[in-house]
């Protein structure tokens, strides 16, 4: 998956810098950011291949972020989203809205890394 680019979005600065540096290791172009406002910049201004993002985010959560680009967007980018809040209505919400996997936290870099391969390979 060379030079794919893949939107980051992750407020723990410590799991963000640690899924960023394995994400380029495994050949992504990642753009990272770290609350819901400069997510919205970020799509204003370039569209990803497909986006990571946490559902728990300040200024526009994840869910927030699956309908956006969706509804207002009117785009199919895969999304995955990953959360420490993997309770079961978090879940459906994020599939009724159209997110293409989600991954609870702790998140193994590793099984992300084939999620994304995945995702993309559909496409």
């Amino acid at each position: 998956m060379q030079g794919k680019k893949l939107l980051l979005a992750e407020d723990d600065q410590l799991l963000a810098s640690l899924l960023n540096y394995r994400l380029e290791k495994g050949g992504y172009d990642v753009s990272l950011t770290h609350n819901g406002r400069e997510v919205k910049e970020f799509l204003n201004n370039s569209i990803p291949d497909i986006i990571i993002s946490d559902i728990m985010m300040p200024y526009f959560s994840g869910i927030e972020l699956i309908d956006y680009v969706r509804n207002d967007l009117k785009s199919s980018i895969p999304i995955i989203i990953i959360s420490s809040a993997g309770n079961e209505e978090n879940v459906l919400t994020a599939f009724e809205l159209g997110a293409n996997d989600f991954i609870s936290k702790p998140v193994s870099p590793s099984e992300l890394l084939v999620r994304i391969a995945r995702e993309l390979n559909k496409v």
